[in-house]
């Protein structure tokens, strides 16, 4: 079982990553470093995610006895990177493709504490059903996923009626892989 023994820094301005923490009861601060999320062509999802968590990772240098924790969500379409969305149309443009598909969810996350770095990823399989151009619209206007890749939040209208099923972590989806975080804890000395 994870004890808390040092103070925990998260460097997530992302609601759903603090609520996460919160629901795993972990006492936690929150800071935040302005960082370029650019990436090097020819990187996997999986290897954008951990690249952009560790980059943000990075910006923390005296990390003796406590611990930071970053994060970075990728939602990929036939690899295809689905980032925040620009706009609504942007936003409309994606939805659009998730429509009837299966797409995925990678979130790679940096965990530092005393100058060591560990890092790790998950994968979540997300099933949508198709939607209306209609619904699209609806989604956009009253929930605003301006701030979410993929331009959805599953814990939201989208996920309570366009996701069918999901393969993998629920809360990855989200943004923050909660049981592979529990576990890296855990093993973090």
């Amino acid at each position: 079982m994870y004890k808390q023994e040092f103070p925990i820094i998260l460097a997530s301005k992302s609601p759903r990553r603090q609520e996460l923490m919160k629901l795993m009861g972990l006492d936690f601060t929150i800071e935040l470093k302005d960082i370029d999320e650019s990436y090097p062509d020819g990187l996997s999802p999986a290897e954008i995610a951990i690249y952009i968590a560790e980059k943000k990772a990075t910006a923390f240098t005296a990390t003796e006895n406590q611990i930071v924790i970053t994060a970075d969500t990728i939602v990929a379409l036939d690899g295809e990177i689905l980032g925040k969305p620009n706009d609504k149309v942007h936003a409309q443009e994606m939805l659009s493709k998730l429509s009837g598909r299966k797409h995925e969810v990678y979130t790679g996350v940096t965990l530092i504490k005393n100058n060591r770095t560990v890092s790790f990823y998950d994968l979540s399989e997300v099933f949508c059903r198709e939607v209306t151009a209609e619904e699209i619209d609806f989604y956009i206007d009253n929930y605003k996923p301006f701030d979410k890749a993929g331009s959805y939040g599953v814990q939201d209208w989208w996920g309570l009626v366009v996701v069918e099923r999901i393969h993998g972590s629920y809360t990855n989806v989200m943004g923050l892989p909660t049981e592979k975080l529990y576990q890296a804890l855990s093993d973090l000395k």
